[in-house]
């Protein structure tokens, strides 16, 4: 399962860094796409010279991408479905990674644990996570085992069955996941707070593992009513890539995923985020060592096209990696750089969302430095924005940031699971197979201009959300008795 713990505060995000989480991170409607008929209909290039990525659609409905790589005799298999937890309802948030637990543990053929002994056996490394927009489940395995590796995970897809102690066993697991990585990191709980003020209507104010409240009070039946709901064909995508040949996982696909019946997935209703007309802050008093300032800003999505809100989200990708995109950039040098008792920050960052199915925030974070104040750092974080908009970027900071963005790219996916996860993730934000390229080529479309534009136009206080980490050694916690904590697991 993914970590549900909170963005660093040295580097928050890269442009082409998809988290699951995502994140994070992160929305456009499905794509829509009809039967292929031929294998050349929908084709799209890696970055480069690498093979063509092909999308079909099954009979079913579900959605097939294969992309062949033949360097090594391994292949990366991901099944995505479209749901994360933007899709649950008040009162059961975290159903979407708790049922991500239930699909390990069993099929009416199969007993709970076994799905992961056999692929062990067959020597593939699996593992699953959850967003806030979608549920992946993955495997890494010698390309002479994908069929029994896509037996195992249709099957278990199509046929999700567990008993009730099972549910309840879990859910121990479950819990002391978000203790460990939520209530006993005061920072992963300022984020989740930080969320849930930046957000007012939309369900990215919840957080991915759940209130405990609600997990406390989730049912067996809960998770049941999720997975019928969701888990249907139509709503899923298997990603494939790596030592292939894409006809042949064509057929296999068809013979192995078609087979399963096919339902319409749910329709989604809309899910706007309320126009932000004013500041908010909070402050976060914990016992901490250190301070740390959060900035988020209300900022567009890219969603493929040429719509002006596309234009600009482009030119915030840009302006996120000028301040924080390489070893020495902007706020590096301002606020890190230089020699103890000068320095602003002990670390500063900048994100920006980019893409996703729901609203996306560009952040600023800084962890003050000793002796400087968390309003200190705050104002130097916002007069790296103002000095941009002033004065903008110059030609040869521009090269530098599209030169070590193509390279990470092309290093990036080397990498097969890379790969899938990448075309997996566009997938979900209802993207084409050829995004990768077509991100690349408009980037480097963005002129200075633009980013000085975006740095006048996208940062005044009427879109800003402030949080403030405040350390306070009142908040020391009573001393309780040691508990037995039920280990974390793999999953």
């Amino acid at each position: 399962m993914k970590r549900h713990t909170p963005p660093s505060p040295r580097r928050l995000a890269t442009v082409l860094a998809f988290v699951l989480v995502c994140g994070t991170a992160v929305l456009a409607p499905a794509h829509a796409a009809g039967t292929i008929a031929s294998p050349a209909a929908e084709a799209a290039p890696l970055v480069g010279t690498a093979p063509l990525a092909q999308r079909f659609t099954l009979s079913n409905g579900m959605t097939l991408i294969v992309r062949p790589d033949r360097r090594a005799p391994t292949v990366a298999h991901m099944l995505w479905v479209r749901v994360g937890s933007m899709d649950e309802v008040s009162g059961t948030s975290g159903v979407a990674h708790v049922l991500e637990h239930m699909l390990f543990k069993g099929t009416p053929s199969l007993a709970p644990g076994e799905f992961s002994r056999r692929m062990a056996a067959l020597g593939a490394r699996e593992n699953a996570f959850t967003s806030r927009e979608a549920t992946a489940y993955h495997q890494q395995l010698p390309s002479n085992q994908l069929e029994a590796v896509m037996r195992l995970e249709a099957d278990r897809f199509a046929n999700n069955q567990w008993a009730d102690d099972e549910f309840v066993r879990e859910m121990a697991v479950v819990k002391e996941e978000r203790r460990q990585r939520t209530e006993e990191s005061p920072r992963a709980r300022m984020f989740e707070a930080f969320s849930a003020m930046s957000f007012q209507a939309h369900p990215y104010r919840r957080p991915i593992i759940g209130w405990m409240s609600d997990l406390d009070a989730m049912t067996p039946q809960d998770v049941r009513d999720f997975y019928r709901r969701w888990y249907m064909p139509s709503n899923a995508a298997v990603v494939i890539a790596g030592d292939v040949d894409v006809a042949q996982v064509r057929a296999l696909a068809e013979k192995i995923y078609g087979p399963i019946p096919a339902r319409a997935a749910p329709a989604r209703k809309p899910q706007d985020e309320p126009v932000q007309t004013g500041p908010r802050r909070m402050e976060y008093r914990a016992l901490v060592d250190q301070a740390l300032v959060v900035l988020g800003y209300k900022a567009p999505r890219w969603t493929g096209g040429d719509a002006p809100s596309d234009q600009d989200a482009l030119a915030l990708t840009v302006l996120s990696a000028v301040l924080d995109g390489y070893s020495g950039a902007r706020l590096d040098r301002a606020l890190v750089q230089g020699l103890p008792g000068q320095r602003i920050a002990d670390s500063a960052g900048a994100s920006y969302g980019l893409m996703g199915r729901g609203p996306q925030q560009f952040l600023l974070t800084a962890v003050p430095a000793a002796g400087v104040t968390p309003a200190a750092a705050e104002a130097a974080l916002k007069a790296e924005l103002q000095r941009v908009a002033r004065d903008g970027i110059g030609p040869a900071e521009l090269k530098r940031v599209i030169t070590q963005w193509t390279a990470g790219e092309v290093y990036q996916l080397d990498s097969v699971f890379n790969q899938a996860r990448e075309l997996g993730s566009y997938w979900i934000n209802g993207m084409g197979i050829d995004t990768g390229d077509k991100l690349m080529a408009r980037l480097r479309t963005v002129t200075p201009a633009q980013v000085q534009s975006v740095a006048q136009r996208y940062f005044s206080d009427e879109q800003l959300t402030t949080a403030v980490l405040v350390p306070d050694p009142s908040k020391r916690p009573a001393v309780a008795p040691d508990r037995p904590r039920p280990a974390l697991g793999r999953h």
